[in-house]
């Protein structure tokens, strides 16, 4: 089955609209279908690696869940090289840090990298987005939203709450990134 992503047709065209409606209605209900098959094409060829939950290279990656950052393959990391912590905009929120965490005291990581990346999603909505969910459905979420406006600033906020966390371990290693999805190249953020 081939799909249709919105990074193979021009955005703003008209044949983009009418590819991604197509696409959508063609395959509503039927994309979970094709991750299991394409599950079960991998597991056919699967091997055990013979590792355990420990990243070789002891390190946890916290980044966006943006489907554009390919992880591995811009790191240059391979299955079992570090753990992957991902939500929306790369934030350090209190689950980030229960899961840095497990992953410095459990699991034996010592390093932290932080990606964010260029037109973020969380740069165009507000924290008006938690009162429209509020009229909508009758209840406010208990979570924050974490929009931001400077990537690089908010890139600083995230490494400042790592490095202030008194649950984690390892401190000193701790660094920023902000991803240009347009060149896949990293630039690193002065923390001060």
């Amino acid at each position: 089955m081939s799909m249709t992503t919105s990074a193979s047709v021009p955005a703003g065209s008209s044949t983009a609209t009418a590819t991604a409606t197509a696409t959508a209605t063609a395959t509503a209900g039927k994309i979970t279908d094709r991750l299991v098959e394409a599950n079960e094409q991998y597991a056919a060829a699967f091997t055990d690696p013979g590792m355990d939950a420990r990243p070789v290279l002891h390190v946890a990656v916290v980044a966006c869940m943006d489907a554009r950052l390919d992880l591995h393959d811009a790191l240059g990391l391979s299955l079992g090289d570090c753990h992957t912590i991902r939500n929306a905009g790369g934030v350090v929120t209190d689950d980030v840090i229960r899961s840095l965490t497990i992953s410095q005291r459990a699991l034996g990581t010592r390093s932290v990298v932080l990606i964010h990346h260029t037109n973020c999603g969380l740069e165009s909505i507000t924290e008006e987005f938690r009162h429209d969910l509020e009229m909508e459905v009758g209840q406010r979420p208990a979570w924050a939203v974490e929009a931001f406006r400077d990537v690089d600033q908010d890139v600083r906020q995230s490494m400042a709450r790592v490095r202030t966390s008194p649950f984690l371990l390892h401190t000193d290693d701790v660094r920023g990134f902000v991803f240009d999805v347009k060149s896949g190249l990293l630039r690193e953020i002065d923390p001060a």
